[in-house]
């Protein structure tokens, strides 16, 4: 049964059953209703789950076969396995999902192949934003993306605070953004390059001109400023792709 495999799925994550359904959009108790009643769940729903939840496997969540994760050889056998969105506008609902089109598939290549979009490690955001990665990009994934024909780099998203936009393991396509001719667009998502490694946040502005307020989407997570000096590199959020 598809909710007996979401639950043991929501005791393996050691989430709580309300934040699993405010994730999703579900009404409060309603999971638990659901499932004490043996009763269904809808396709919007699954759709949403398996938006969210990106290691959770299809094929285990609706039928019980396989494993229950994804594995990385999993994803790369399958080569169709993610979907791309692309955000038109800063929405009025900041993070809906609702807000970005699905425009078509991207693929992931073959190992040693110069084709794509390089998906740098953390390791190596610094030659990110100066252009020195061409050692790194021989070894990273790679994937064709036509819609971000612009984007110099993908990279992963790493935590909750920009949570609902972006994800633990979306992956963000990204364009440089000269240090010499740095110019915001204000409440746009961008990737920065700070002393204390690479940030994804939306930059505001500040109480000067020589600084930027930096928000994060989730409301858990206080607003601060930064003075532009501080930035070794910049990049703009072109872009979001999720592993499905």
């Amino acid at each position: 049964m598809i909710l007996e495999r979401l639950k043991e799925y929501i005791d393996y994550k050691n989430i709580s059953v309300a934040a699993f359904e405010r994730s999703i959009g579900m009404a409060n108790a309603s999971f638990g209703k659901s499932l004490k009643n043996k009763g269904a769940i809808g396709s919007d729903k699954l759709e949403k789950i398996l938006m969210v939840y990106t290691d959770i496997s299809s094929e285990w969540l609706l039928t019980g076969k396989g494993s229950m994760l994804k594995t990385k050889s999993t994803l790369e056998t399958q080569n169709t396995s993610i979907r791309l969105y692309s955000k038109d506008k800063n929405s009025k609902k900041q993070g809906d999902l609702q807000e970005m089109h699905e425009k078509k598939l991207a693929f992931h290549v073959p190992e040693c192949s110069h084709e794509g979009i390089p998906l740098l490690p953390i390791s190596a955001m610094a030659g990110a934003f100066t252009d020195d990665i061409s050692v790194m990009e021989y070894e990273c994934e790679r994937y064709v993306i036509p819609a971000f024909k612009g984007a110099d780099f993908l990279m992963q998203v790493s935590g909750d605070s920009m949570q609902p936009t972006y994800y633990s393991g979306d992956l963000v396509a990204c364009q440089r953004i000269p240090l010499n001719d740095l110019f915001f667009q204000w409440n746009k998502t961008y990737v920065l390059d700070t002393l204390q490694g690479p940030l994804i946040k939306r930059i505001r502005r500040g109480s000067d001109e020589q600084h930027v307020l930096i928000v994060s989407d989730n409301p858990a997570y206080e607003p601060f400023e930064l003075s532009k000096d501080q930035f070794h590199g910049v990049a703009l959020v072109c872009g979001l792709v999720r592993i499905v």
